[in-house]
């Protein structure tokens, strides 16, 4: 079945649990099925089918939170890590205070903290930086204008970041505390987004 794998991935990242997941799957590909005559020819149909995974988490999300169901967050691929805060195998030669500080956390510090973000920031950051899709699918998929999902993608970041940031003074990981006041202006730089107004 086309885009299995990641659309599993994404389940996985939304649900929090494996079971979910593969619910949710299931769930996308017989909307998917069903709707299939609606699907227009030419279009991007891995966008489709998240929007359809998007949509039928967004309805059951609603339905649980009636129930005040609360989950664990198992899985987050450190594929974020890796594109937004450099590989592990990089040397440390050319990188900035900033990147060898966000490399020296650990990946359940960076799944907390993605963990940790609000669901409609979380959702806009896993499906840009580790899914790869555009400002416009997203937007798609997630059926809001373009300017929302870079709103979202922007606040998104910058809570990941200034989290990462808090928990490594927390660490002793930031050499003074005099770090933690500048890294308002570290933001653009270290999350790859245009200065803050």
């Amino acid at each position: 079945m086309p885009f299995m794998d990641q659309l599993y991935s994404h389940a996985l990242r939304l649900t929090k649990n494996s079971s979910d997941a593969e619910d949710l799957v299931q769930e996308t590909y017989l909307k998917g099925y069903r709707a299939f005559s609606s699907f227009k020819e030419g279009t991007n149909l891995r966008a489709w089918l998240f929007r359809i995974l998007t949509n039928s988490f967004i309805n059951n999300y609603r339905k649980k939170q009636r129930g005040f169901e609360e989950e664990d967050f198992d899985e987050v691929d450190d594929l974020y890590l890796h594109r937004r805060l450099g590989s592990i195998q990089n040397s440390t030669l050319g990188m900035s205070a900033e990147d060898m500080l966000f490399e020296r956390l650990t990946e359940d510090e960076i799944k907390d903290a993605v963990e940790n973000l609000p669901t409609q920031y979380r959702e806009v950051v896993l499906l840009a930086d580790v899914q790869g899709f555009s400002y416009k699918e997203i937007a798609e998929i997630l059926e809001v204008p373009d300017g929302t999902v870079m709103s979202r993608l922007h606040r998104g970041r910058a809570k990941l970041q200034k989290d990462l940031l808090e928990f490594a003074s927390k660490r002793g990981l930031l050499v003074g505390s005099s770090q933690m006041n500048s890294s308002e202006e570290l933001l653009p730089e270290v999350v790859g987004v245009g200065s803050r107004s």
